[in-house]
């Protein structure tokens, strides 16, 4: 088989001739958009042999709304307006989607990255880094979070339009994404930074999920979407409903276990690696212990192998990541 058949197979329900295997980092701060980026992206593919390539989001929401490109307040929510889908950093982005779609015609599947619109807004509160990297285990506390907790005490009516905004504006490029040769949206959903405590539960699904149905439905041209789950779902079962061709976790982090879900999930399974423990600090064979573990506690269900999030190529030993493909 070759790697569109592969992942094709899997997502048909079909055993193939192996588990289609992917794996992901954020490159350089100089490897974000133009030739770079695309040289990044293949020389990555062509060096782990990978089954499918997951277009990384450094062109993320383009920050047109005002001169300093943040959101400082409720106030700057005003600003925000609903965007064609290829303006600025979505027009880099889709550049480098349609220059990798030229250069693979077709031979592997490729979902562009895309975070919701909760996600999406926190990150706009905050200044754009420099280097895109992996979450860590326990970071500082976010101006985002602050400022969506204060918008929902105080203005409510003026987040919910925010978030309107946003998933339109992602839906839009989600489209355009697919029109210039993407096979789908690999979209970053995250309720625990939602249903908080202070928000009280329920806040996902009223506020967030009706967006995540928007952004979907752009990409629903698409055949290969995929959701991740992000951080520690508090409730997983209500993305196991979403309309997409495969999920992706942190089973090993986060949980549930595959052996827990194999059996009632709907869309095609993408998980089994732990990307900050066995990756970084395991040895190849620990790496390849995961990976038929993964395979073992599907049962018997085609699965794909991928980590729960994406790795550190400063932590992760390149052997780890070559043995996976040689030896799985």
């Amino acid at each position: 088989m070759n790697k569109r058949e592969r992942v094709d197979a899997v997502l048909a329900g079909q055993t193939p001739d192996r588990p289609p295997l992917s794996f992901w980092h954020h490159f350089g701060p100089d490897e974000g958009f133009g030739p770079r980026a695309v040289e990044a992206h293949l020389r990555f593919l062509e060096t782990y042999d990978l089954d499918f390539l997951k277009i990384m989001d450094d062109n993320r929401y383009p920050r047109t709304f005002n001169r300093q490109g943040l959101l400082a307040s409720v106030e700057d929510f005003a600003a925000l307006s609903v965007l064609r889908g290829d303006e600025d950093t979505f027009g880099r982005q889709l550049e480098l989607i349609g220059e990798l779609a030229r250069r693979l015609d077709g031979q592997v599947r490729m979902p562009t990255t895309l975070f919701n619109s909760w996600s999406t807004l926190r990150h706009l509160a905050a200044p754009e880094p420099r280097h895109h990297g992996p979450p860590p285990p326990t970071a500082p506390p976010h101006p985002g979070d602050a400022l969506l907790a204060r918008a929902f005490q105080e203005a409510p009516a003026a987040l919910a339009r925010a978030l309107d905004v946003i998933a339109e504006s992602l839906a839009n490029f989600a489209r355009k994404a697919v029109t210039a040769g993407a096979d789908g949206v690999f979209l970053s959903v995250r309720d625990d930074w939602v249903d908080t405590p202070e928000n009280g539960p329920g806040t996902y699904a009223r506020l967030v999920q009706p967006g995540d149905d928007t952004i979907l439905a752009g990409s629903a041209g698409g055949t290969f979407n995929i959701l991740h789950v992000c951080g520690q779902a508090l409730d997983f079962q209500r993305f196991a409903g979403y309309p997409v061709q495969a999920l992706n976790w942190a089973d090993r982090q986060a949980g549930p276990a595959i052996r827990e879900i194999a059996g009632w999930l709907r869309p095609a399974l993408c998980a089994g690696l732990d990307h900050r423990d066995t990756l970084a600090r395991g040895s190849p064979d620990d790496c390849l212990r995961e990976l038929h573990d993964a395979i073992a506690q599907a049962g018997g269900r085609p699965l794909m192998i991928a980590p729960g999030c994406t790795f550190d190529p400063e932590v992760v030993p390149p052997e780890n990541l070559h043995a996976l493909r040689r030896k799985g």
